[in-house]
């Protein structure tokens, strides 16, 4: 059990590490953001994001160990892949620059995802059932903005895909229906 519990503390020092990265990449997500419901979206994720870091803090002291972090190269390439989306964002439309920032942002939640997974099953498995109940909660808000992130980017897509073949929709053209 010694080295379960060392693993499972290595990887919430990872993931104190990588929520504290995403509380500066985010700011920048949310002003690169084109469409207001996106900013939105990156806003709302970095109050959740920082409830996430002081939830990680709260968990050390419950297993009686000190907050530390561990540097997070998983989390740090990712980030360096949003900054790029956001460097060639600024020579796109802004629908194609929004869906390269959902993407982006996407492959952080997942990561994330799959982290509190895993130290969840971590927390069960060493009796630690109100630590599991608190990475359970953050679990369900990193997919709650996943789902989110979906739900923004289907109308830029069809946006998207509608601009691509050079189409508008006008509703005033459209013949009215005689009965």
């Amino acid at each position: 059990m010694a080295q379960l519990r060392e693993l499972f503390v290595e990887e919430l020092q990872g993931l104190l590490d990588a929520e504290t990265q995403l509380t500066t990449a985010l700011p920048k997500m949310a002003k690169a953001a084109n469409h207001p419901k996106l900013r939105e979206a990156f806003e709302k994720h970095l109050e959740q994001t920082q409830r996430h870091a002081e939830r990680l803090t709260e968990i050390f002291s419950a297993v009686g160990e000190n907050a530390g972090s561990k540097p997070c190269r998983g989390m740090a390439g990712l980030i360096e892949e949003g900054n790029e989306c956001i460097a060639k964002g600024s020579s796109k439309d802004a629908v194609a620059a929004d869906l390269g920032l959902i993407a982006a942002a996407q492959k952080v939640e997942h990561y994330e995802i799959s982290a509190y997974g895993t130290v969840r099953t971590l927390a069960r498995q060493l009796g630690y059932n109100d630590v599991a109940a608190l990475l359970t909660r953050t679990l369900g808000e990193e997919e709650g903005a996943d789902y989110l992130l979906t739900a923004i980017s289907k109308p830029l897509v069809q946006q998207a895909t509608l601009d691509e073949l050079g189409a508008t929709v006008n509703l005033e053209s459209v013949p009215t229906a005689k009965v």
